[in-house]
């Protein structure tokens, strides 16, 4: 494939990006509303979740409104889940905690988080935030669980608030009987839902722009194209777009049509 669109368009840097500056990113109402319902939990101490599908956006959402969070006020701590045991899990926040000892015993290790978060939250004057990313994937007995971590002195310090962040099916573990401690903590939840014609479109121009483009080039056809590949989730809309723009350099068509889309969505799921 040809990789010189770049040059054949006169652009300053790649197209759509996966690792987008903080500051390029389109504050879409998406990212507006997690940005409002992670503040109300940070408030708290509670419990959120931030649900979609995949490609929908929810890491560059999280990415966005947690880089707003001044360092020497909050310490994240960011957990990308797997399908492991419970004891897995607290094996992973005590390695991003930075805790030293180690324990095959679940109360020891329940002894050591809190143990670690308190330091952080009386004596460093921290206040803790756990991300736990793609937590659609954790098993019910850790969702049974975790609110066991969040209780301090008699349940009345509310030190470590949660954001989960998932597929839509997450909010699906919150509803077994099971989950119900964890559950009754939750205060606010942000779904992404996939973008309109009219969204999309302006998804794209911002994109062109960070490459210096003053001008959309893809024409209506290939913006119709590219929503209705996508189903209006970004990470496809970006393969096509990137996609297309390669196929119209090859070409020599300073436009971007539906055909070109079409021939970059041979290359893609």
């Amino acid at each position: 494939m040809n990789t010189n669109y770049r040059a054949f368009f006169g652009m300053t840097r790649d197209a759509f990006p996966q690792d987008l500056h903080l500051k390029d990113i389109l504050e879409t109402p998406d990212i507006g509303q997690v940005s409002q319902r992670i503040e109300y939990v940070l408030s708290i101490g509670a419990v959120g979740l931030v649900t979609g599908e995949v490609g929908s956006g929810k890491s560059t959402a999280m990415r966005y409104v947690l880089s707003k969070l001044h360092p020497s006020q909050y310490r994240i701590v960011y957990i990308t889940a797997c399908s492991g045991s419970i004891l897995e899990f607290y094996r992973l926040l005590v390695a991003q905690l930075n805790i030293d000892k180690q324990s095959s015993s679940r109360a020891v290790m329940i002894r050591l988080i809190q143990k670690e978060i308190r330091e952080l939250v009386l004596s460093k004057k921290l206040n803790i935030i756990l991300v736990v990313d793609e937590a659609s994937m954790l098993r019910l007995e850790v969702f049974a669980e975790l609110h066991t971590i969040t209780q301090f002195d008699g349940d009345s310090k509310a030190w470590l608030p949660i954001i989960f962040v998932g597929r839509t099916n997450l909010v699906d573990k919150f509803l077994y009987p099971a989950s119900k401690p964890l559950a009754s903590r939750v205060v606010a939840k942000a779904h992404l839902e996939p973008v309109d014609r009219q969204g999309m479109e302006q998804y794209l121009l911002h994109h062109l722009a960070i490459t210096g483009m003053k001008t959309n080039l893809f024409d209506q056809a290939a913006v119709t194209a590219i929503y209705q590949g996508s189903g209006g989730f970004f990470r496809k809309a970006n393969h096509l777009a990137r996609g297309a723009l390669v196929a119209a350099a090859a070409d020599q068509s300073l436009a971007v049509s539906s055909e070109h889309v079409r021939l970059a969505s041979t290359e893609i799921f």
